[in-house]
């Protein structure tokens, strides 16, 4: 949504038509649960604030990069390019992400269904004279501990989930734990390394300097968040941009590698957007083939869940037969 309104901003105003009245007419498009954050920043361009300025009045409803981007756009006047090729990031992440969320749909059906049927186990051994799962659960009242064992721990997923991606931004345990992971890892740091390049080339496409370029595009990476003074330092002593970040130590290879090309070419900007690209497909190669694993994985349980609870049916049954038989 974000991307399609800064996409009809950039045509509004590359007519002609000022920003006030662009954002309200943007307003009356936008769904009723976002339109009180619309309003607050349609109050502030009203009142003379510059766009970016208006926007802080609506807090974290837009995003550092969004956020950034437009005050780039404030500082330089071309407020409608820059909008433009922001709309256009944007619509990219947004269709990264959905094919992300499409790759997780099998495993998370899946693991719905795995829930399910041990429920359902839970429940049928309420009616037999032995626990079929062996887990101390039977009938209504083991269905009723199972289902809030269950809802518990997906709370406590989705807390540590939070934290985690704290975590994550100050370089912290989560950060090192996931890039020792296979293919997960690896798919992480390119994802952080393409939203870098792409905010990266978005500055350097607007002519920011090498300091406001940093800053903007560590705010959007934070795994690649570096002293932009120290860095302009360095610049100052005669060192160019790509050997300046290779000091700080966080860079990929590749990344540092087109940075000088570009500096060589003078076209940085799209070499940076070409070498998103690439990152963006790696990523997401990466993410779908850790959903397609977990998809197996959950797939392999569910049918050893099933193949245990069948052996163990029979081992009773047979165990009954016997048990008769020698009677006779």
């Amino acid at each position: 949504m974000v991307a399609d309104m800064l996409g009809r901003l950039a045509v509004a105003l590359g007519a002609g038509i000022d920003m006030r009245r662009a954002w309200q007419m943007e307003v009356a498009r936008i769904p009723a649960t976002w339109r009180p954050q619309m309003e607050q920043v349609a109050k502030a361009i009203a009142e003379g604030n510059p766009l970016a300025e208006s926007l802080a009045a609506a807090g974290d409803t837009f995003s550092p990069l969004v956020r950034g981007m437009v005050a780039v756009g404030d500082r330089t006047g071309h407020e409608a390019e820059t909008l433009r090729e922001l709309a256009s990031v944007l619509e990219r992440g947004v269709r990264t992400t959905r094919e992300l969320r499409r790759s997780l749909a099998g495993p998370a059906f899946q693991l719905a269904v795995a829930i399910v049927v041990v429920g359902f186990l839970i429940f049928m051994a309420g009616m037999m004279s032995h626990d079929i799962l062996r887990i101390g659960l039977r009938g209504t009242r083991g269905l009723i501990i199972y289902l809030a064992s269950v809802a518990g721990v997906a709370l406590v997923g989705r807390l540590f989930l939070g934290q985690a991606v704290d975590n994550w931004r100050r370089h912290g345990i989560v950060r090192l734990i996931v890039d020792r992971i296979p293919v997960i890892g690896p798919a992480s740091r390119a994802a952080e390394a393409a939203t870098w390049c792409r905010a990266a080339s978005l500055a350097s496409g607007v002519g920011l300097d090498a300091g406001r370029l940093l800053t903007l595009a560590s705010s959007v990476a934070p795994g690649l968040a570096v002293d932009a003074a120290a860095v302009e330092e360095r610049l100052r002593t005669g060192a160019t941009l790509a050997l300046a970040l290779d000091q700080t130590r966080r860079f990929p290879l590749r990344v540092l590698e087109v940075i000088a090309v570009g500096e060589a070419t003078g076209n940085t900007s799209e070499v940076l957007d070409r070498l998103a690209g690439q990152f963006d497909d790696e990523a997401r190669d990466g993410f779908e083939a850790a959903a397609k694993g977990a998809g197996f994985l959950v797939w392999a349980t569910v049918a050893g869940l099933i193949v245990v609870i069948v052996f163990r049916i029979f081992s009773s049954y047979l165990g009954a037969i016997q048990n008769a038989t020698g009677r006779l």
